[in-house]
């Protein structure tokens, strides 16, 4: 038997050779068969082996490392896409945003906000117990401090019903798009303040498309 013969051989049938080859009084030893064709044979078998293993162990890294950025993805940091112009100039329609979650936001803030089945994206402007004022012309007013927001470019008065002052109750947070004229948020009954349970999450960084003024 030619050594070429082994390649298309089973893995069975390979070790049934060496095993017959093994028994030098063997009946069925085949003929032509060297220690050398053996070893050959062995090693060829080891090295299969050891190539298996190693796929192996990758597959098993690969299938490891996605649960665990699923698992994060999902509990940690959730990705969001941005949908609407209620948040220009800072974020664009479709713009991939990284959340973070977020136990206790802070004034100047992005974030995500589960509403009504929706995610919106908003920016803290008061906290609970802070007094709001918008004048006719945008200027918001935070304990009757004017508010610097470098983040708006033109301001409006927008959609609101509210009464100013307005009280912030208590585990709400009132927010606002960065574009004032189209956005609709707690200004509007219609949405009012949010609460602390409707946060999923505060906007780590834009991940698509890249641009090297971050979101702030």
């Amino acid at each position: 038997m030619d050594r070429k013969e082994f390649r298309h051989l089973s893995r069975s049938e390979l070790i049934g050779i060496i095993f017959e080859l093994m028994q030098e009084d063997s009946p069925k030893k085949p003929e032509g068969l060297t220690s050398e064709d053996v070893a050959a044979v062995r090693a060829g078998l080891d090295a299969s082996a050891r190539r298996k293993k190693i796929l192996r162990t990758v597959l098993s890294v690969i299938l490891v490392a996605a649960a665990i950025a699923v698992l994060l993805s999902t509990l940690l940091f959730p990705v969001v896409q941005v949908a609407g112009e209620s948040m220009e100039p800072t974020l664009k329609d479709g713009d991939i945003l990284l959340l973070r979650q977020c136990m206790q936001p802070q004034q100047g803030e992005l974030l995500c906000i589960s509403w009504q089945n929706k995610l919106l994206l908003k920016r803290v402007i008061a906290l609970p117990g802070d007094v709001v004022s918008i004048d006719k012309d945008g200027n918001v007013f935070v304990d009757s401090l004017l508010l610097d927001e470098p983040y708006v470019s033109n301001k409006s008065l927008g959609e609101c019903d509210l009464t100013f002052p307005y009280l912030v109750p208590e585990d709400s947070l009132f927010v606002l798009g960065d574009h004032r004229d189209t956005s609709v948020d707690s200004r509007s009954s219609a949405i009012g303040c949010v609460g602390y349970d409707q946060v999923v999450g505060k906007v780590l960084f834009r991940v698509w498309p890249f641009r090297l003024k971050e979101a702030e």
